[in-house]
């Protein structure tokens, strides 16, 4: 059993925004699937399905990027799943726009949403697949950037980051981060679009 979050925030003023790259991801992926989400009772909105024999769960927190962990901490708890199982999927300013990132372990990088998981689950060792979103921005001007919707010039790109995002989550939720990290090799070496750090 596997578990994909999505970082983000719930409503229509945000679901274009740079920030929400990981809810864009998964939506992408259940779309593809015709899989569709659902209210949970607890703070998160939730849809499963079966890939290869494996059963999986996507999750994206309703309560707001910075308390992301909230969510990820009662969805662990409740279904006994193993923090290796859980793949965090988030935007990050450090990266190239259209560059994806994959990672086993590590901080949050300044990611609130990071932190607010790495905090409630109390451990930093659950693999993550960063989104590069670019810094086009001045000093002072991170949290409008992040809020804002992604460009016009970044539309093309995009379409290639929900793509090869896809890819990897799909990698992820039949062979774990072992597969998911051998799948983010061969992108790289195909079209040198994900990294590998």
């Amino acid at each position: 059993m596997r578990v994909v979050l999505g970082i983000g925030n719930i409503g229509l003023r945000y679901q274009r925004n740079r920030h929400n790259a990981g809810f864009l991801i998964l939506d992408y992926f259940a779309q593809n699937r015709s899989i569709k989400f659902s209210a949970a009772k607890d703070d998160y909105y939730i849809c499963e399905g079966d890939l290869n024999q494996v059963h999986y769960f996507l999750i994206k927190p309703s309560n707001y990027v910075n308390n992301s962990g909230v969510a990820a901490l009662q969805f662990l708890e409740k279904h006994k799943i193993d923090i290796l199982d859980l793949l965090v999927v988030c935007d990050d300013v450090n990266i190239k726009m259209g560059k994806l990132r994959v990672r086993n372990s590590g901080g949050d990088g300044g990611h609130n949403g990071l932190a607010s998981i790495i905090y409630h689950l109390n451990s930093d060792q659950f693999p993550r697949l960063r989104i590069g979103i670019g810094s086009d921005f001045n000093e002072g001007e991170l949290s409008s950037y992040v809020l804002d919707d992604f460009s016009e010039n970044d539309a093309t790109i995009l379409k290639s980051v929900l793509k090869n995002s896809s890819l990897l989550v799909e990698e992820f939720i039949i062979g774990g981060i072992e597969s998911l990290l051998n799948a983010n090799s061969k992108l790289y070496n195909n079209d040198s679009s994900p990294e590998i750090n």
